[in-house]
């Protein structure tokens, strides 16, 4: 595995944009490389340590899922290699964790579907009976598979800042009702078929997000990543029991420590432990063993 890396440094493209995760480079009008660093985020702040072959596993796992997945919607990848885009010597920067992607436009919003009923959404039903303003029935408990899975969508907040939940009619707003209903559609079919797939694995999809974009003709195209450790709550099925919340193959780990340590949760984030960014290297690796074999 290769030494960490917290950002790239591709002299040869122009860059866009850093992201919580994803450094942006120009490779031409109609298509982007997009590098996967070991950059991790928790509660929207970047912290200060990488996690060793995250870009990786990141990209191994999402090549799995817009493979299997394309037949449900086009995604956006373009086919053309990573090294292929870059000068010889960048070329190490790039191998296993790029993806030379179509440019297309990012939708405003953030497709959140929940399966179960945990985290965030576990307090609002707490709180109010409902998640993100969808009425449940009474009676459920953490972690309960939900009756059928929410979409809950949030808005895309720059780097630092926090995204919020909003409710479909203001996804209607934002995208109009029938971009609104593809997306939701469409996020639905997507993560149905992975957690049915992921099941067979051993994997529960407890939750997860996608993003999507649209080309000049107002095609709808599957954007970023998908189906991550990052995007994600995997939880192993073998551990899994309703009435508390599954130990998990994400960076929950580090989510759990940071809850723990007293953070504010704002920026500066702290450094975080070695014991457990190894904890969380080896789940990475082990969700992406486990799904794909990788």
């Amino acid at each position: 595995m290769s030494a960490p890396m917290l950002q790239s440094d591709i002299k040869s493209l122009p860059l866009l944009h850093r992201g919580k995760v994803r450094d942006l480079y120009a490779v031409d009008a109609n298509h982007l490389l997009i590098v996967q660093t070991d950059r991790l985020s928790a509660f929207d702040v970047i912290l200060p340590d990488p996690i060793q072959g995250k870009g990786e596993v990141l990209t191994r796992v999402s090549n799995f899922w817009f493979d299997k997945l394309q037949h449900v919607i086009p995604n956006h990848l373009s086919g053309i290699t990573p090294e292929s885009v870059v000068k010889a010597d960048e070329q190490d920067q790039v191998q296993g964790r790029a993806f030379v992607t179509k440019k297309l436009k990012p939708l405003p919003i953030e497709a959140i579907v929940r399966g179960y009923l945990v985290g965030s959404g576990w307090k609002d039903y707490q709180k109010t009976g409902a998640v993100c303003g969808i009425k449940l029935p009474a009676g459920l408990r953490e972690a309960e598979k939900l009756p059928q899975p929410l979409f809950t969508p949030s808005t895309k907040a720059a780097v630092g800042e926090h995204d919020e939940n909003i409710s479909f009619a203001q996804a209607v707003e934002l995208l109009g009702e029938a971009r609104a209903n593809e997306v939701k559609n469409a996020t639905l079919a997507l993560y149905t078929e992975a957690a049915n797939y992921a099941l067979t694995k051993g994997i529960i999809i407890a939750d997860t997000k996608f993003e999507f974009g649209t080309d000049e003709t107002g095609k709808l195209y599957l954007i970023d990543e998908a189906l991550t450790p990052d995007s994600s709550r995997f939880w192993p099925a073998d551990q899994y029991q309703v009435g508390s919340n599954p130990p998990s193959f994400d960076k929950q780990f580090v989510r759990d420590w940071l809850e723990s340590s007293g953070w504010n949760k704002r920026a500066p984030a702290p450094h975080v432990p070695q014991e457990v960014l190894q904890k969380t290297t080896d789940k990475y690796r082990e969700a992406a063993q486990r799904l794909i074999g990788a």
